[in-house]
């Protein structure tokens, strides 16, 4: 098991070389929108229905649900439900738009490191030259398919917030 797992990290070590330092950018964006958007996840299928019920439990004990104070209080916490629903939904979406961008990043620099290659030793050393290629390419690779998995799973969590908000609201009556 030991050595599949330094087999696994030999593999990632030099995917990560050959892309140059973008790719460690391009990495630790994608980490951190991953791990927010797991945080989502968890929190929309686990945490907001507890919440939600505890909601509806109010709103039922509640002696009177027709004045207009009631309708303000009900306003008020389905208004809160959706801000929570939605909270860092705009962080994820951003952090899945510069992907791509950290990507080109990559490949400016990347195809900087080959007109360098070429500056100083022409045209003839076609392994530096593929090196520079390399880190122009695996960052904008890395970037794209990062961005295209986040679009997925933030259309996921968008539709999913909005049928918990659209539930919460029809589990609280108003009369009227």
């Amino acid at each position: 098991m030991m050595l599949i797992l330094m087999d696994v990290w030999d593999s990632v070590r030099g995917f990560m070389a050959s892309g140059g330092d973008v790719l460690w950018l391009v990495a630790a964006v994608l980490f951190l929108m991953w791990v927010l958007m797991l945080e989502r996840y968890w929190y929309l299928n686990w945490i907001s229905p507890k919440q939600h019920q505890a909601v509806i439990a109010s709103w039922e004990a509640r002696e009177e649900t027709t004045s207009w104070h009631a309708h303000r209080i009900r306003e008020a916490w389905v208004s809160q439900a959706k801000q929570d629903l939605n909270a860092r939904m705009l962080l994820i979406k951003t952090l899945v738009a510069i992907c791509p961008m950290i990507g080109l990043l990559g490949t400016v620099t990347g195809m900087i490191s080959v007109f360098d290659v070429m500056a100083v030793q022409g045209t003839s050393n076609a392994r530096l030259m593929a090196a520079g290629i390399s880190m122009a390419t695996m960052p904008t690779m890395a970037g794209m398919v990062g961005s295209l998995s986040g679009v997925f799973v933030v259309t996921w969590l968008q539709r999913t917030a909005k049928r918990r908000k659209k539930l919460l609201e029809d589990n609280l009556p108003m009369a009227h």
